[in-house]
């Protein structure tokens, strides 16, 4: 997994590199691997026309130091600034005899001769929306067709949340120094961050351990249960699934067929969708109650469940059971409903895992605001519930501070039943044996990585989520 620090850490940890290392040590290593990239970006045209957005702090240095060295290879480099009486002074003297120009923005280029975009106009140390003398550089760069590189963080992107005050410079690339932000992986900064190269400067050994991770394709496949020997369909794990109602009975068939999927030896579900669901999976255990299902180690509740007195009845009973309990859709609008149900959840004696969207997280917990991670911690801590922040950049909050953050995904997945598909996917990871932050992290990204694929052959329903799914799971498991 990748970690992800916040500002306060990653500063912390350069100023005791600074200390161990020689004056600029740190900014040479940046400023190379800033070239390097930038070549890679240019597929490797050793004559390109670079222009470099060049601000007062170190990552206008790291700019200065990289077109120079681009330069020094044969590019034609411009730097403009909207201080130039501010910049690095070294930096642009290491331009100069490199024979790369500080220019002013009416002598660029035009915008259809410049081949790559360097952004070092702010860094990690700033915050709120970019001043109004950025404005021009941001609208010139936006104006062009060519590829940019941001340098650490697309200026304008909050560092530690991702939110975008205003404007801020659109990347292909972010070359990331040191280690990853916050920032990067959420929000509007995940849009507007492109790719994201990160670069070892020497930070790993100071900083302190990460309370925010990534989780990679070799993450989950190790992850991933496979049956033993000596394994039968109980040791393997028991999934429930409460889902469906007479106004929604594909949503059972869409949480129990993603629940299949997840290693378990055996599905239950429950509900007024039996039949059709037995119908469909016949290897499904089925019954028309909660109560009347057996034994499992875990249950995915609220999928289509609607609102009546049997819906209720159901999502309280589950909730005194003593095994962890998937709370999606309905039975997220039910607990909104009841806010002395949602608060006696710090009491349960197994975890709760809740996954709203947005606008149910707004009924839950209030205001989102620009930081999800923030309010993703806050539900958990007031809640003592996993909480499955969904999202372009979906974050799974633990109590106690340490979050997931989901890599994959697609706007696509933003379709009816989609969400269905995940709550029963991760009731079936958890029963197969992944603690709850875990699964509902792993669940995210298997149901991303489906959606992707899914896209490959057109439109995509929820439907389509289950074969894209089999296949996922395929791909990151293949048989032995």
């Amino acid at each position: 997994m990748d970690g992800a620090w916040r500002v306060a850490d990653v500063r912390a940890a350069e100023q005791a590199v600074m200390a161990r290392v020689p004056d600029g040590a740190l900014m040479a290593r940046a400023a190379h691997a800033i070239a390097v990239n930038a070549r890679v970006l240019l597929g490797f045209n050793y004559r390109a026309r670079i222009v470099l957005l060049v601000g007062a702090g170190d990552n206008g240095g790291d700019a200065l130091y990289a077109g120079a060295e681009l330069a020094r290879g044969g590019a034609r480099v411009w730097a403009v600034a909207p201080a130039p009486e501010r910049v690095h002074r070294a930096g642009l003297s290491a331009l100069g005899r490199a024979g790369g120009r500080l220019v002013d923005l009416r002598s660029l280029p035009a915008a259809e001769d410049v081949d790559l975009i360097v952004d070092g106009l702010v860094g990690i140390g700033a915050s709120g929306p970019l001043r109004d003398s950025f404005l021009p550089l941001v609208g010139w760069a936006t104006s062009t067709a060519a590829p940019v590189l941001a340098v650490d963080l697309p200026s304008g992107v909050d560092p530690d949340t991702g939110a975008v005050a205003g404007t801020a410079i659109r990347a292909d690339l972010t070359v990331c120094l040191g280690a990853l932000k916050p920032g990067l992986l959420v929000g509007a900064g995940r849009v507007h961050s492109g790719r994201v190269q990160i670069i070892d400067i020497g930070l790993g050994p100071t900083l302190p351990d990460a309370d925010l991770w990534q989780l990679s394709g070799a993450d989950v496949a190790g992850l991933l249960r496979r049956p033993g020997p000596d394994d039968d369909k109980y040791t393997r794990g028991v999934v429930g699934i409460a889902a469906g109602s007479a106004q929604y009975p594909g949503a059972a068939q869409l949480a129990v067929g993603s629940a299949r999927l997840g290693g378990v030896g055996a599905v239950r579900y429950a509900g007024h969708a039996a039949l059709g669901v037995s119908q469909r999976w016949p290897d499904v255990l089925v019954t028309d109650t909660v109560t009347a299902a057996g034994r499992t180690q875990c249950w995915a509740v609220g999928p289509g469940l609607g609102d009546s007195g049997a819906a209720r009845s159901a999502l309280e009973y589950l909730l005194d059971l003593d095994v962890p309990v998937i709370v999606d859709a309905d039975g997220l609008t039910l607990l909104a409903r009841d806010p002395g149900r949602l608060g006696s959840l710090r009491s349960r004696r197994s975890p709760t895992v809740l996954t709203p969207h947005d606008r149910e997280f707004v009924r839950l917990f209030g205001d989102l605001g620009d930081d999800r991670l923030g309010a993703a911690r806050r539900a958990a801590d007031d809640s003592g519930a996993v909480v499955l922040l969904k999202g372009y950049a979906t974050v799974v909050a633990e109590p106690g501070g340490r979050c997931l953050v989901n890599p994959t995904g697609s706007p696509v997945l933003a379709t009816a039943g989609s969400g269905d598909v995940l709550s029963g996917l991760i009731g079936s990871l958890i029963a197969s044996g992944l603690a709850p932050a875990l699964g509902a992290g792993v669940g995210a990204f298997l149901h991303g990585l489906a959606g992707v694929r899914a896209a490959r052959f057109g439109p995509v329903t929820a439907t389509d989520l289950l074969p894209a799914l089999r296949a996922v799971l395929a791909d990151l498991q293949p048989s032995r």
